[in-house]
Order: structure tokens, then C-alpha cells, then sequence
């Protein structure tokens, strides 16, 4: 690639202490560098605002799960239709669209760089499949284990290391990149019908508790030494009075990583009710927020819920079926051999609706209560609380009491009486979204090695470039701007090209998928355990020679390898 610099670039960088200055952003062979070498092209930016690239940490955008959404909702895949143009597919779909609306959509915003939150490992070849399509983005998946017989077997064994060796066999073979629990041992105890109140019910069967699995992951997660720590998805989706479980979860969590958290909590408004029924259904963002504040081990993302139409999508299959029951509108649920589950049900989350005004309004309260931005990521937990695309709105409400009180406004009566949202000031700054969209993602998810989520020289050349003047513009009021500018970039460049502007795609892009590979000792593979390969030749329905994903299947990756401490 030729060398471009990018003048005259208004950056916030968090990660290397820049609050905003007006500098020039050298660009060469995909990389920021100290010269862009001879005969350079170059961009003036004029001052508009300069961000490292979008990170998503917790998105659902490929896989089974997803693809099932998409056909059984064909009313949701009408929405959203575009033509087909130079450079761009015909796309469609608004809660769950086609991958290449989703590629396209999160460019057009300056995301560069997403994290499937949940693969199954059975379903990594359909995952990996659509990854192949989503060009313009780096792409990683979080690997299931919530309900793994192995995992659950050694953790009643007590037996670390074989854990660890199961989860590393298993991340590799599915070319997954972070261990996924989704209300761990729920969905296997779904598997007969049944469900797991909180952390210290056995799961049936296996004689083990949510608690201890948790425990055990997080471990054998130290123990393999990931790049990024276990992503939990916490038991008690949902239900009022959930709080308490998340507590005692949060509290229960050691400190075993100086880089970065030893536990990311995803989609926290779900788990922040309050009450012992819908009938006394409340807040409890403080209880949460003040745990968060005060153990730097946790990390969580808001999961925050916005008005309208969406689909909910997730492992937690007793959860879905709660929400059927709600709404009684088509459901779907799956079983996944020995592994982990799934559920899929439309939603329409209303204004008018007491319990929707409360969960709106908690996502903002965790944001705005947690003191560290690094602590607290911006997600909807996509599409589940909403589509991505609701994010421009979202960091407006986060910098503006007013916008938030004109919305406040128009939610049902009742929510002022259960919530704190009226009540609190705080208004984030450019510096802080900036944070909680790039910098805190990319140390969370252990990335920043890689170059990513920063402007520093040696960092990839993933840059979004937003139509708006910070010195000139005042947040708190001028919120409609806001929300203007960071719906649609005026430049995106992924590894140094140009792959978006003013919202339209320039090129086909070409992206990696980052995956990690445990490099245990020969003794600990799992591959040769005569008990795991009759279990394997047992239960599941295809050859374990064929079960995993092939590197040569993957069209571009990049293998983070690791030495774990066996």
C-alpha cells in the first residue's frame, strides 16, 4: 500500500493519553508510523473529531443462532432493503440483516473490529463461514462451555488442569477466540426441562454448581494464559430480584490478572432488577455500580435496552422460553450435543411498557454510575436490547442530561418511582465515549498488543473520522449533532485503506479472524483421553477427526499461541 497522512486530525487516543490535539496521523503498509514514506497522498481533516477504530466486544452478528433469526423473521429481513451499488451487495434485514448489512453498517459508524459473543463450537464452521463475509471488520467468536459434560465432569473431579485442557482442545478446534459462559449449568439443566435458581443449585446430573464452573473457568482461563478473560453471561437473565445472584457472582470473583480484568460480566442491565416480581420490578444499578467500582478484577458491558423492534438471541434457553411465555409470540429453542443451547424470539420493547422504561433506563444508570469508563463498555448486547445502530443514540444520552430528561419524559409514568435515571448528572465527555467504544474494549479483550484500539506508531491503521468539531460543539445541548456525527463517518480506513466514506463502502475490504491456540503440554491433550474419545464416539453425532475447523478453512487469521503454566 501506498503511504497516506491524515492531516490536521482532531484525536482522542486514550490508550496513549491524548484528551484531544490536533496532530497529523502518518499511515503506511496498513500501519501508523513515524513517515508515510515518499509521495504521500494526503486527507485533510480540518479538525473533525479522530478516533482509533470502533471496537464491539459483545455483538451477535454470524452463526447459527443468528441465521436462524434471520428466516424466522421475515418480516424483520424486510426492513432495511438497499440496492446493490459499485463496491456493495443488495442488503436487508434491521434487528438481524444480512452479513453484509452488518459489515457495512458497523464501517459506516467506525467499527473495525467485532467479537461474536457466542459460538458454539459445533456451529463454528457456520460462524466462521459469515465471518468470511464481514470484510470490512476484524472478526474474533467467544467459544460456549455453559453446559460442557467434559468441563462440568472435571470441575466435579476437581481436576484443574483437565478442565484447562478440555477448554484449550476445544478453542482451538473451533478456531474460537475467549471462553463464553451463558448461564452456566442453565442450559444444560434445559436440557431436562429445568433451569438453575442462582450460583450454588446443582446442576442436574453432574453434581456441580454454577459457582464452581465459574470458578474453575476462571482458572483454568488464568491457567491457559488468554488473551482475554472469561465473558460470563450471569444465571438469572431477566428476573426481578436477579441482583443478588449478580452480587454474589461479582463478589466472589479473585484478582488474578494485572493486564486486564479476571472477569467481563456482559449485557449487566439484564442482571440489575430489583423486586420480587414484575408487580415491584425496580433499579438496582447502584448495588452494581458500587461493586463494580470498588473490585478492579471486573470488567461489564451496559447491554442497554432502546425502544422499538428487535430480536433477542441467546444460550440461555430456559430465559427465551420465560420471554415466550410473556409475549407468546414465535419462539425457537436448540439443543447443542453435550455442549450448550440456544433461543431466539422477536421482541418490541415499548415506552409504554413499565418494565421497558425500567431496563432503559438502568443500561444508562450502570454507565453513568460506574466511575471507570474502562470498567463499563457501550453495547446493547446486538441485536438483544437493540441493533448496533441505535449506538450514536446512546452516547448522545450518555453526554446529555437534557436529551436524557426529554426522553425521560416520555416513558411510562411510573418509572420515575423505580429508577434513578432523573436523578443523575453526570454527562460523559468525548474523551470518556471514546473509552467506553475503543480503548476499553481493546484492553478488556486482551487485544491491544495486536495494535488495536489506539493511534500510537506500530498500532493497525483502523481510524474513524467523524463530521464534527469538538471545540465547537457542546454535547450536553447540541445532542442532535451528536447522534448526526457518529451515525455516519466521514472517513473509515481499515488497515490503512479507505473502506468507507460518508457512509458508503469504496472497496470489498479484506479482513482477519483472530483465534487463539493453547499450546498445552502433549500429556494434557485431550485428544488422547480414552474417556473423552468414548464419550466423543458416544454421544455426538459426527467423528471427532472431522469436528474440528481446519486453519486452511479460515480465508485469513491470524493465531494468537499461548504457553499456559501446566
Amino acid at each position: 500500500m501506498s503511504g497516506i497522512i491524515l492531516k490536521n486530525a482532531f484525536v482522542i487516543d486514550p490508550l496513549n493519553n491524548v484528551h484531544g490535539e490536533v496532530m497529523d496521523i502518518p499511515v503506511l503498509d496498513g500501519k501508523i508510523v513515524e513517515s508515510a514514506g515518499p509521495n504521500p497522498g494526503v486527507i485533510d481533516l480540518k479538525g473533525r473529531l479522530t478516533l482509533p477504530g470502533g471496537i464491539d466486544s459483545h455483538t451477535h452478528i454470524c452463526g447459527t443462532k443468528v441465521n436462524f433469526g434471520r428466516y424466522m423473521s421475515p418480516e424483520d429481513m424486510r426492513a432495511g432493503r438497499e440496492k446493490a451499488c459499485p463496491n456493495m451487495h443488495a442488503v436487508s434485514g434491521y434487528s438481524v440483516p444480512t452479513v453484509y448489512a452488518n459489515t457495512y453498517r458497523y464501517s459506516a459508524m467506525g467499527y473495525t473490529t467485532l467479537l461474536e459473543g457466542a459460538m458454539a463450537p459445533m456451529g463454528a464452521r457456520h460462524t466462521h463461514e459469515e465471518f468470511r463475509r464481514m470484510t470490512l471488520q476484524d472478526t474474533m467468536a467467544n467459544t460456549l462451555f455453559d453446559g460442557n459434560w467434559s468441563v462440568m465432569e472435571a470441575v466435579h473431579d476437581k481436576d484443574l488442569k483437565k478442565a484447562a485442557a478440555v477448554v484449550a482442545w476445544t478453542i482451538s478446534a473451533a478456531k474460537g477466540f475467549g471462553l463464553k459462559l451463558t448461564n452456566p449449568g442453565g442450559t444444560e439443566a434445559w436440557g431436562f426441562g429445568g433451569n438453575v435458581s442462582c450460583i450454588h443449585e446443582k446442576v442436574p446430573h453432574f453434581d456441580v454448581t454454577p459457582a464452581e464452573i465459574i470458578d474453575y473457568m476462571i482458572r483454568a482461563n488464568e491457567l491457559l494464559k488468554m488473551p482475554h478473560s472469561v465473558h460470563l453471561h450471569c444465571n438469572n437473565l431477566g428476573k426481578p430480584g436477579n441482583y443478588k445472584c449478580t452480587l454474589e457472582t461479582m463478589n466472589r470473583t479473585p484478582d488474578l490478572n494485572k493486564n486486564r480484568q479476571t472477569l467481563y460480566l456482559t449485557h449487566v442491565q439484564f442482571h440489575s432488577y430489583g423486586g420480587s416480581s414484575w408487580k415491584d420490578f425496580c433499579s438496582k444499578s447502584d448495588d452494581i455500580a458500587w461493586m463494580v467500582n470498588r473490585k478492579p478484577q471486573l470488567a461489564i458491558d451496559m447491554g442497554q435496552v432502546m425502544f422499538g423492534k428487535t430480536t433477542t438471541m441467546t444460550a440461555d434457553g430456559p430465559m427465551e422460553f420465560n420471554l415466550y411465555r410473556l409475549y407468546h409470540n414465535k419462539w425457537s429453542n436448540h439443543d447443542v450435543e453435550l455442549e450448550t443451547g440456544s433461543g431466539v424470539i422477536p421482541v418490541y420493547y415499548s415506552r409504554k411498557n413499565l418494565v421497558n422504561s425500567i431496563m432503559w433506563a438502568i443500561g444508562l444508570e450502570l454507565a453513568l454510575q460506574v466511575k471507570n469508563p474502562l470498567q463499563c463498555m457501550l453495547t446493547t448486547d446486538n441485536p438483544n436490547g437493540a441493533p448496533f445502530v441505535k449506538y450514536p443514540k446512546i452516547m448522545a444520552l450518555l453526554m446529555s442530561k437534557k436529551y436524557r430528561d426529554s426522553e425521560f419524559a416520555r416513558v411510562h409514568p411510573d418509572t420515575e418511582k423505580r429508577v434513578l435515571l432523573h436523578t443523575l448528572d453526570r454527562e460523559l465527555d468525548w474523551y470518556e465515549i471514546a473509552v467506553m467504544t475503543r480503548s476499553a474494549q481493546a484492553k478488556a479483550l486482551g487485544i491491544v498488543p495486536l495494535g488495536k484500539g489506539h493511534l500510537g506508531v506500530g498500532a493497525d491503521a483502523d481510524i474513524a473520522v467523524y463530521p464534527i468539531k469538538v471545540n465547537e460543539t457542546d454535547p450536553s445541548v447540541e445532542y442532535d449533532k451528536v447522534i448526526k456525527a457518529f451515525s455516519k463517518t466521514d472517513y473509515t480506513i481499515k488497515k490503512g485503506l479507505v473502506v468507507s466514506k460518508e457512509g458508503k463502502c469504496l472497496v470489498n475490504g479484506r479482513n482477519t479472524t483472530l483465534w487463539v491456540k493453547p499450546e498445552v503440554p502433549d500429556e494434557y491433550n485431550i485428544e488422547h483421553d480414552p474417556e473423552f474419545l468414548k464419550k466423543f464416539e458416544r454421544y455426538y453425532t459426527v467423528k471427532l477427526s472431522n469436528y474440528p475447523v481446519r486453519e486452511s478453512f479460515l480465508h485469513d487469521n491470524y493465531c494468537i499461541k499461548t504457553k499456559p503454566d501446566f
